[in-house]
């Protein structure tokens, strides 16, 4: 469901792919060759949510409350993202929330089940995990710093397959 809140609709490059399934509302941008996948909900009514170019939000995230995501940045299944900044990149794992004012660093990972405290910032490529998060190591090149160009990939798919059937 994409809709507008107080007169404000959102922007969604053609290129990207956005599943049916979606509820995208308000003050939301979301960039060329972008993916939202199944039941994730964008809510832009208190706060713009931004999602970059070629960055992923994956099922039954839920963003909320001023979020900008970064190029070819990946949200994991489940995960709550919440007022902050998750940079170029960064992978925030399944389930993991990050709360308000915090940043994820370019190429950071953020482990699956974390919990990202308010105001925590991430330095750019470590693995912070646990909760609360704590840095466990640094990291030079991730295999999930590549994941958004393989969503970009996988959305082309879909939006390519797709044949809604209900």
């Amino acid at each position: 469901m994409i809709r507008s809140f107080e007169g404000t609709e959102p922007e969604i490059h053609e290129s990207a792919y956005v599943d049916h399934t979606a509820v995208v509302i308000g003050d939301v941008t979301i960039g060329p060759n972008a993916s939202v996948w199944p039941n994730v909900t964008l809510r832009g009514d208190h706060g713009k949510i931004t999602i970059a170019e070629g960055a992923n939000v994956q099922d039954n995230a839920v963003l909320h409350e001023g979020v900008e995501i970064g190029p070819y940045a990946t949200v994991g299944h489940t995960a709550i993202v919440h007022a902050c900044v998750v940079e170029e990149r960064a992978l925030v794992g399944m389930s993991a929330t990050v709360l308000d004012r915090s940043v994820v660093g370019e190429r950071a990972v953020v482990g699956a089940n974390s919990l990202v405290t308010e105001g925590t910032e991430i330095e750019p490529q470590t693995l912070y995990a646990g909760t609360p998060a704590k840095k466990l190591k640094e990291i030079e090149d991730s295999y999930w710093n590549e994941a958004g160009d393989r969503y970009v990939e996988l959305s082309r798919r879909h939006m390519n397959s797709s044949e809604r059937l209900d």
